[in-house]
């Protein structure tokens, strides 16, 4: 079996898991144990790995508390953020599950532990609150202490049963995309919401390589809206480790989805020293202002939500919008996600910003803010995308690059819209239709139908219209009708029917006249 069909057969085994497990509780409502015991299997491996330091001598799930003195602890916490003693890794406590009748209170108490290790240290906000969502006395779980037993025995068996092979090499990578691929099959399954917290991986590598096109190094790269970590960590897959040099930073306002960024982060194996996920509203109470500049922003911020905008008269003081001398909507907060962005943009740095189309070519506030960024030369690209590619809406979405180093004043319109593979639910792009997208991206060349860049006149000229439709013309797939050919072929087809009436009516008047003479 090849490593791709190991990998397919290891995810259609955890999702069946996933499902057979739940039972009767919704899946949403259940994706938190099943990625909690993940999480827990993940980092109960990663820390054995870490003590035992390569000596296949040494096991440590198989060690007594005793050995453990407050030095080792106290290194462990230092380097890894956390501390598990051996009788709490997951391979023990899933191990005795099916007969523990404390089980879901051994949990509880495990999870609060690793919480605790990390107070006083650096990595305690990283940590603080991970198992938050794994709640071992709620009723989804069932309605006695006994039903809830059973079914966090059978999710510990399961994800016990998934063979990863050694922590070591591939392992890692296998934790990692398992955990991805649990969150995109319940994103795709949560409707409207869950586009919210999860961008198909697809898209992400698009916007994850448009930010980082040409970039040697980048100080760090942030994500304002970051749900699950889906667009920062495909940054970290598709680039060398060291090209990110500070390591990945992000905000989120539900606290659900900040903790799956916080485990998604542990998961693909970025230390607690490495990721800086905050929870809160970035629009109202934004974090990381004395952190920025970053030299990468990625964003898929959630299309045309209420904000509280004029209604806060100190906004259009604040820094990352009073540039642009006004708010966005009240109604329509996507240019208060971009000018988020643009603020904390470095001068070397690139954005990529997933954008609802309506922005482009609406008046008000609006075109005042494209006026601004046009004005000023920060937008480089304007990329049209097919329908039907993010979960939970089929809007054809754009993604808006933003830079502060542009060396002209044109703008690049790209329109990808034709550039999609059809599947089951939802369409995708390939590898090649994303090679496209960057090669047209980097050469900024003309091409009819797909690429176009445009003056800064002549964008003023149009009122600051940002629309792609507005300056690329679509291809005409039309048949071509050749008016002369048709001519011949219509006279050649009548003067048939003319002959086979003529036919027809001579064989009527035989059959009339034999009638006759009978």
């Amino acid at each position: 079996m090849t490593s791709t069909q190991q990998r397919a057969a290891l995810q259609r085994q955890i999702w069946q898991i996933a499902n057979d497990v739940r039972g009767a509780v919704d899946g949403w409502d259940f994706k938190q144990y099943v990625l909690g015991a993940l999480f827990y299997r993940f980092i109960s491996e990663n820390f054995a790995n870490y003590i035992e330091g390569g000596d296949d001598s040494v096991k440590y799930a198989t060690l007594p508390r005793s050995v453990i003195t407050p030095e080792i602890k106290d290194d462990a916490i230092k380097t890894k953020g956390y501390f598990i003693y051996p009788d709490d890794l997951f391979v023990n406590i899933a191990a005795g599950a099916n007969t523990n009748e404390k089980l879901n209170t051994d949990l509880a108490d495990i999870f609060s532990a690793i919480e605790m290790s990390a107070s006083g240290y650096p990595s305690e906000n990283d940590i603080k609150g991970l198992f938050a969502d794994f709640d071992t006395t709620s009723n989804r779980l069932g309605n006695t202490v006994k039903d809830k037993n059973t079914r966090l025995a059978a999710v510990l068996k399961g994800v016990a049963e998934l063979d990863f092979g050694d922590f070591e090499g591939s392992h890692i990578d296998l934790f990692g995309d398992a955990y991805e691929y649990l969150i995109s099959n319940y994103a795709a399954n949560a409707g409207k919401s869950g586009g919210e917290f999860f961008t198909p991986q697809h898209v992400s590598k698009l916007i994850a390589q448009l930010a980082m096109h040409k970039q040697t190094s980048v100080n760090k790269i942030y994500d304002p809206a970051c749900g699950s970590g889906s667009l920062l960590l495909q940054a970290k897959k598709h680039f060398d480790a060291h090209i990110i040099e500070d390591g990945f930073w992000g905000q989120e306002l539900n606290h659900t989805t900040y903790n799956l960024a916080r485990m998604n982060m542990f998961l693909h194996n970025i230390n607690y020293d490495k990721f800086n996920i905050q929870l809160g509203d970035t629009l109202r109470n934004p974090h990381f202002g004395d952190d920025k500049p970053f030299d990468a922003i990625v964003s898929n911020p959630p299309y045309s939500v209420k904000w509280i905008g004029s209604d806060d008269p100190t906004l259009i003081n604040d820094d990352r919008f009073a540039p642009a001398g006004v708010l966005a909507p009240k109604s329509k907060a996507d240019f208060a996600f971009v000018l988020h962005a643009l603020s904390y943009l470095s001068s070397k740095g690139r954005a990529a910003i997933v954008c609802f189309p309506g922005i482009f070519y609406r008046g008000g506030a609006e075109q005042k803010i494209r006026q601004y960024l046009v004005d000023n030369n920060y937008v480089e690209t304007v990329i049209s995308l097919a329908p039907n590619l993010f979960f939970g809406t089929t809007i054809a979405v754009n993604i808006l690059v933003l830079s502060k180093h542009k060396t002209n004043m044109t703008t690049q319109f790209i329109d990808a819209s034709g550039l999609f593979k059809k599947e089951t639910n939802n369409n995708t792009l390939t590898e090649k239709h994303i090679e496209q997208i960057m090669q047209v991206f980097d050469s900024k060349a003309d091409i009819d139908h797909f690429a176009k860049s445009v003056s800064f006149e002549d964008i003023k000229a149009n009122d600051y219209n940002l629309s792609v439709s507005s300056y690329i013309e679509a291809r005409d797939n039309r048949e071509v009708v050749d008016i002369t050919t048709l001519n011949s072929e219509l006279k050649i087809t009548a003067a048939k029917i003319d002959q086979l009436r003529t036919e027809i009516d001579a064989i009527v008047a035989e059959i009339e006249g034999e009638d006759l003479g009978a």
